[in-house]
C-alpha cells in the first residue's frame, strides 16, 4: 500500500467527520469545540477549516462556524438546483483539468453572461467576474451560442446586433462570421483570438439540455501559451462536462 494513503485518508475522515459536527450544531461552534470534540491537532483543523469556509460548505460568523450554502445544495433535489449551481462543479473540473480560467456563460439578449467562473492558477491567467456581459460576437462562449441558434434568430441577430470591433482582431464583416459560425457547427467548437482582449485565446462549446441550448463553457488561455497541442489537450474536457450535463438533465426511464 502507499506510505501517503493513510494520511489522506485520515484527512477525508476529519473533513467528513467536521462537517457532521457543524451540521449537528446550526448554532454554530467555535474552532476549539471542534478541536476538542473530534481530536483534531489545531494545525490541521485550521487549514481544513479555511478549505470549508472557502468552498461555501460552513460559513464563519466571527469566531464560529456554521453549516454554509454548499452543505445545503449537497441534500437539495437537482430539479431545485439553479443552472448555476448544476454547472459548477463542472467549471470547477474544467479550470483544474486544463488548468486555464474556465468559466460558463449563458445568453443575455446579443451579450454573454459570465454566470460562474474559476480563474487559472497560473501567474499569466485571463480573470472574468461574474456578472459581467461580454458582446456575444466575440466570445468563444458566444459563437458557440450563436452557431446553435436556428436560422431565423441568427437573421435577427445580423439585423439587431452591432458587430462593434474591440481590438484589431474583432470580426464586423457578416459574411465572414456567417462563414466562422459554419465552421464552429460543424466542429463544435467556438474560437476567438484575440478578438476582446488583446493577448487572450478563447475555445467554447454550448452546453444543451433536452436538445436547448442554454448556456455554453469556455477556456480562455494567453496567447504566449496558446499551442495547437493545448488547444486539443482543452476541447476533450470541455466536450467532457457539456456531455456531463446534458447525461445529468435527461430523464431516465
Amino acid at each position: 500500500m502507499n506510505a501517503t494513503a493513510p494520511s489522506t485518508v485520515k484527512s477525508a475522515m476529519r473533513t467528513i467527520d467536521i462537517l457532521e459536527y457543524v451540521a449537528a450544531r446550526p448554532g454554530g461552534v467555535v474552532a476549539q469545540e471542534v478541536a476538542a470534540g473530534l481530536s483534531i491537532p489545531v494545525s490541521s483543523l485550521s487549514y481544513l477549516l479555511a478549505t470549508l469556509v472557502e468552498r461555501d460548505y460552513l460559513l464563519r460568523a466571527g469566531r464560529r462556524y456554521l453549516p454554509g450554502p454548499a452543505m445545503a445544495r449537497l441534500g437539495s433535489p437537482r430539479a431545485t438546483l439553479s443552472l448555476a449551481d448544476k454547472v459548477r462543479p463542472l467549471v470547477k473540473s474544467l479550470r483544474q483539468q486544463t488548468n486555464e480560467t474556465a468559466s460558463f456563460f449563458i445568453r443575455d439578449g446579443w451579450q454573454m453572461e459570465a454566470v460562474v467562473t474559476e480563474t487559472a492558477e497560473q501567474s499569466l491567467r485571463y480573470s472574468i467576474s461574474v456578472g459581467t456581459r461580454s458582446p456575444i460576437h466575440c466570445l468563444s462562449a458566444g459563437k458557440a451560442m450563436l452557431a446553435a441558434l436556428p436560422e431565423s434568430e441568427l437573421d435577427a441577430f445580423f439585423a439587431q446586433a452591432t458587430l462593434s470591433a474591440y481590438t484589431p482582431f474583432s470580426i464586423i464583416d457578416e459574411t465572414t462570421l456567417r462563414a466562422e459560425l459554419e465552421e464552429v457547427r460543424a466542429t463544435g467548437i467556438g474560437r476567438t483570438r484575440e478578438e476582446y482582449t488583446q493577448g487572450i485565446c478563447g475555445l467554447g462549446v454550448v452546453a444543451a439540455v433536452g436538445g436547448e441550448a442554454v448556456g455554453a463553457f469556455a477556456v480562455a488561455i494567453p496567447l504566449p501559451r496558446f499551442s495547437a497541442e493545448l488547444e486539443a489537450r482543452a476541447i476533450a474536457p470541455l466536450r467532457q462536462v457539456a456531455k456531463l450535463l446534458a447525461a445529468a438533465e435527461t430523464p431516465t426511464a
